[in-house]
């Protein structure tokens, strides 16, 4: 497939993915004919997983060690499963400060919604709890 055809089925740009082979992120595609890239249909995979790493705050620094162990076979899968058990807990502590930021959100929404009815409820009381401000006390000068 070539590289539009695959950028937008991972939902990368061509550039991303141009930008990922030239770095090792990507195997370098076979060229057609006319030297555009030609990808196999089973990049599309270890695309979208690339895709899941970025969504989830994955440096591309550990993208790339990822990419040399997978490369490496299958006597690094003890190393890549560390990697992914390390940035998991990075993705779940970033999950629960984002729960208790929705929290927030939340209360404040709440709040203004509850806005005219908390109006409503002061407006009756008004008569009630108005007052007149207590006079301003002058400053006095001590010398001591």
């Amino acid at each position: 497939m070539k590289i539009g055809e695959l950028a937008k089925r991972a939902g990368f740009s061509a550039h991303t993915l141009r930008y990922y082979e030239r770095i090792g992120l990507l195997p370098y595609a076979d060229r057609d004919q006319s030297g555009q890239r030609d990808y196999d249909a089973s990049i599309l995979s270890w695309v979208e997983f690339l895709g899941r790493l970025k969504a989830t705050g994955m440096p591309i620094r550990e993208m790339l060690a990822y990419a040399v162990l997978r490369e490496r076979g299958a006597a690094t899968e003890p190393e890549r499963r560390e990697l992914l058990e390390q940035h998991r807990e990075r993705v779940r502590s970033k999950l629960a400060e984002l729960t208790d930021c929705l929290l927030v959100l939340d209360t404040k929404i709440a709040g203004y919604a509850g806005t005219t009815m908390r109006m409503k409820e002061y407006d009756a009381e008004l008569p009630e709890r108005r007052q007149k401000p207590a006079p301003a006390r002058r400053a006095v000068a001590r010398w001591g």
